[in-house]
Formats: C-alpha cells, structure tokens, sequence
C-alpha cells in the first residue's frame, strides 16, 4: 500500500495545496485579507489643507513642505497662475467644489497637498480629532480613523501630471 507524501504537519501535500489556493482566490476574491480592511472613505469630504493634516502629522507635514509638490504652485510664472490647464496639476483640488479656487479664497490648496494623494480630508479629521492625545487605538478605533481618508486615492493621480515627456502635448508655455 502506498502512502502520500506529507509535510511536517502530517498533512498530505495535496491537501495543503489545495488549502493554499483556496486561500489565494479567496485573498484575490477580497473575501479574506492578510491585514485590515478599511471601508471606501465617506462621501462628501471637502478640503481642508495640509496645516490641517498637520495637526496628527507633523512629521509628514515637515517633510512634505520640503518636497517639490509643496511649492508646485509658487514655480509658476504669474500669467499661468490663473490658467486653468495649469492649476489642474499645481494646485489641490482644482475643478472640484470644496478644492482650489485662488490664492486670495483658499490659499491652503495653493500647491500639491496631502490632500492630492489622499483626497478631501474634512471628515477624517472630524473622525481622528476624538483621538489626537491616544497613544495608541484600538483595532477598531484604527479601523474607524484609517477608513475615513484614502491611503492613496482610486486613481493614478501620479500620471494626471506626470506624463513620461513632462508637459507632454500641452500648450506650449514660456518661463517668464
């Protein structure tokens, strides 16, 4: 009579063949996941600014402000600081409702923002605000925070400006 191979779990290796792709398709299935996963971010959010997001982040926020998304919109020249095809890349949130208007009504979406990347921020921070002191959430209080803000947007919001030939074949622009 013969016997199946086994692994040191006594399990034949068929069986835990088996057992792992089950689990796989699952992962894939987003039925079962490794880590914690968070709802979709509520709807409705405005935004807030990066000095907002500060106020938990400073770290981020110091090393933020010394990127070159932080002064994207201060590197345009004058005349295209009013340029809708420009805004679009060098501010957060342009074209949207709560986002970029001008610098005089909402200054703090002037250049690319946390908010860029992780979308309107206003309800994770009335959400986290309860929690600002807490050294240390519970599961569930992670889960509430972390699930009100996009880790990074559903989009690739990188490519919307960075094209692989810079300014690509937008309209050509002089630097002064």
């Amino acid at each position: 009579m013969m016997t199946k191979m086994t692994r040191s779990s006594g399990m034949p290796t068929a069986a835990i063949f088996r057992l792992g792709l089950v689990l796989a398709v699952l992962v894939v299935a987003g039925v079962f996941t490794l880590g914690v996963a968070y709802a979709d971010p509520p709807e409705g959010q405005t935004y807030t600014g990066a000095k907002k997001c500060a106020a938990c982040h400073f770290q981020q926020y110091m090393s933020w402000k010394k990127t070159k998304h932080a002064g994207t919109f201060l590197v345009l020249p004058e005349k295209y600081k009013k340029d809708p095809q420009c805004l679009k890349c060098h501010t957060t949130g342009y074209g949207e409702p709560s986002g970029f208007k001008d610098v005089a009504t909402t200054p703090a979406l002037a250049g690319n923002t946390c908010e860029t990347c992780h979308g309107p921020g206003s309800k994770h921070e009335e959400i986290a605000k309860p929690f600002a002191q807490t050294k240390t959430l519970t599961e569930e209080q992670e889960k509430l925070v972390r699930g009100s803000i996009w880790l990074m947007v559903p989009k690739n919001v990188c490519v919307e400006c960075h094209q692989v030939q810079g300014h690509g074949k937008r309209v050509p622009f002089d630097k002064e």
